[in-house]
C-alpha cells in the first residue's frame, strides 16, 4: 500500500529547475505588459492616432485596462479548469493562450494601413492576454506553494513574481539598446504604414521566445500535493466554493491591491511618468526601470522570507503603512525639481515596498483560500485587484494629472490601495492569527 502511495505521488526532482519552468511563462505574461506601457505613446499613434495627445495616451491605456478586465473571468473559468485537470496541463494551456495575444498585437497592421480594424484587434489579442493572466499568477503561486518546502512557503511563492521582474529587465535592456542605437521610429518599412516601427522588434522578440517557455512547460511534474487529493472538484463545484467563499475573495483581492497598483506604476507607467510628465529621457526611464526590475527581483525572496520567520501580517502592515505615509511626500519631492537621481531614488523606495509587500502577501492569499479550490479563489482575488485597480494604474495616474495639474497627485492612487491593505490584514488576521476560515463546498 505505502509502495503503491509512493508511486502515485512521485517527488519533484528539482526544486530548482521546477521553479524555473513553472515561472517561464510569467515571463512572457510581464515581458508583453510592460512593453505595452513602455510603448504606449508609439503605440497611441500607431493605432489610437489623435491631434489630442492626452486623448491618445488615454485609449492606449484604456485598451491596457480592458484587456485586464478579462482577468477575473480568465481566473474562474481557468482557474476551474486547473483545480479540476491538474497545475502542469492548465499551465500549458494557459500560455498557448498568452501566446496567441502575443501573436497578435505583434503583426497586426497600423490604423493608417486597416483603418478601426486595427485597434479592435489590437484590443482582441489584450482581451486573449488578459483572460490568460486571469489564472498565470495563481496558478504558478499554487504550484510554487504545492511544492514548497515545510515552513518556506512565502519564500517559494516569491519566486513567481520574481521572475517577473526577469522580464522586466530584459524588455528595459531591449528598449535601452533600440533607443541608442536606432535612430527614429522605424527600423524598416514593409508593415504597414508604419513600416517595421521601432516598438514592434521587442514583441518579434517575444514570438522568438515562446517556443522556448512551451518547451520548458511540457517538461513539469504535477505537484505531490494535487495528486495526493483524493477527489478533484468539478466545474460547479468550484463555482460553489467560489461563491461560498466571497468574503476570503474579496479580501484577498484588497490584501493584493497595494501589490499591483505599486508594481504598474514603478513598471508599466515609469517609463511614460518619466518622459511624458517629468520631461527626463527616453535612456534615463529606461535605466530607472531595468534597477527597479532588478531590486524588485531581491527584494520579493527577501519579503517572502521574512514574513516565514516573523509572520504575514506584521509585513503586511508595516509595508502597507509605510506606503500610506510616505506615497505622495515622495512623489511631490520628485516632481518638484525633476532628475535622475531623485527619480531612482523614489523608485527605489517603491521597488523595496513592491517587492517586499508582494513576496509577503503571494504567501498569504495561498494560505488563506481553500485548499481544494486554490487556484481559482486565489486566482480570482489576485486577477480583481489587477483588473479593477492594478493595470488601471497607468490610466488613472494620467487622468489625475491631467485633471488635477498636480504631477504627484498619482501618490493618491498609491495611498488608496495601502488604506485597502491595511484594513483587510487587519481583518484577516485579527488577534495575531487568521481569523476568516474558508469553507470547503462539495456537491452533495
Amino acid at each position: 500500500m505505502s509502495q503503491a502511495s509512493t508511486a502515485q505521488v512521485p517527488t519533484i526532482k528539482s526544486r530548482i529547475g521546477a521553479i524555473l519552468r513553472a515561472t517561464s511563462g510569467n515571463f512572457l505574461e510581464q515581458f508583453d505588459f510592460f512593453l505595452f506601457g513602455f510603448y504606449a505613446s508609439a503605440i497611441a499613434k500607431a493605432f489610437f492616432p489623435s491631434t489630442n495627445e492626452t486623448a491618445s495616451l488615454l485609449n492606449t491605456f484604456g485598451v491596457f485596462w480592458l484587456g485586464a478586465l478579462m482577468r477575473p473571468i480568465g481566473a474562474i473559468v481557468l482557474g476551474a479548469y486547473i483545480d479540476k485537470i491538474g497545475r502542469r496541463q492548465g499551465l500549458i494551456v494557459t500560455l498557448s493562450i498568452m501566446a496567441i495575444g502575443t501573436v497578435v498585437i505583434a503583426f497586426c497592421p497600423s490604423y493608417a494601413t486597416i483603418g478601426i480594424a486595427a485597434p479592435v484587434i489590437v484590443l482582441l489579442g489584450r482581451l486573449l492576454q488578459g483572460f490568460s493572466a486571469g489564472v498565470e499568477l495563481g496558478g504558478v503561486s499554487v504550484y510554487l506553494a504545492e511544492i514548497s518546502t515545510p515552513g518556506n512557503r512565502g519564500f517559494y511563492t516569491s519566486f513567481q513574481s520574481s521572475s517577473q521582474q526577469v522580464a522586466i529587465f530584459v524588455a528595459a535592456i531591449l528598449g535601452y539598446v533600440l533607443s541608442e542605437a536606432v535612430p527614429g521610429d522605424t527600423v524598416m518599412g514593409f508593415l504597414g504604414g508604419d513600416g517595421v516601427a521601432k516598438w514592434r522588434i521587442p514583441f518579434f522578440v517575444g514570438c522568438l521566445i515562446i517556443p522556448v517557455i512551451f518547451f520548458l512547460r511540457r517538461t513539469l511534474e504535477e505537484t505531490p500535493e494535487f495528486l495526493a487529493m483524493k477527489k478533484h472538484p468539478t466545474a460547479s463545484e468550484v463555482f460553489a466554493s467560489a461563491v461560498a467563499n466571497w468574503r476570503i475573495v474579496i479580501l484577498g483581492m484588497m490584501i493584493a491591491i497595494l501589490t499591483t497598483t505599486t508594481f504598474y506604476f514603478v513598471t508599466v507607467y515609469t517609463p511614460t511618468f518619466g518622459r511624458n510628465v517629468l520631461k527626463l529621457s527616453t535612456a534615463d526611464a529606461l535605466l530607472v526601470t531595468l534597477l527597479v526590475a532588478v531590486t524588485n527581483f531581491i527584494w520579493n525572496p527577501v519579503g517572502g522570507a521574512v514574513s516565514d520567520r516573523v509572520g504575514r501580517k506584521p509585513v503586511l502592515l508595516t509595508i502597507a503603512g509605510l506606503s500610506l505615509v510616505t506615497a505622495y511626500p515622495a512623489l511631490h519631492w520628485l516632481v518638484s525639481a525633476p532628475t535622475f537621481g531623485k527619480m531612482l531614488a523614489v523608485e527605489m523606495m517603491f521597488s523595496f515596498y513592491f517587492g517586499t509587500y508582494s513576496g509577503t502577501m503571494l504567501g498569504c492569499l495561498v494560505e488563506i483560500v481553500p485548499k481544494h479550490v486554490r487556484t481559482t479563489c486565489f486566482s480570482l482575488a489576485f486577477a480583481l485587484a489587477a483588473a479593477l485597480f492594478g493595470t488601471f494604474t497607468p490610466f488613472a495616474s494620467t487622468w489625475l494629472i491631467d485633471r488635477t495639474g498636480d504631477k504627484a497627485s498619482p501618490g493618491f492612487w498609491l495611498m488608496f490601495a495601502a488604506v485597502l491593505g491595511i484594513i483587510a490584514a487587519l481583518t484577516v488576521y485579527r488577534g495575531g492569527r487568521q481569523a476568516v476560515e474558508s469553507r470547503e463546498v462539495v456537491a452533495a
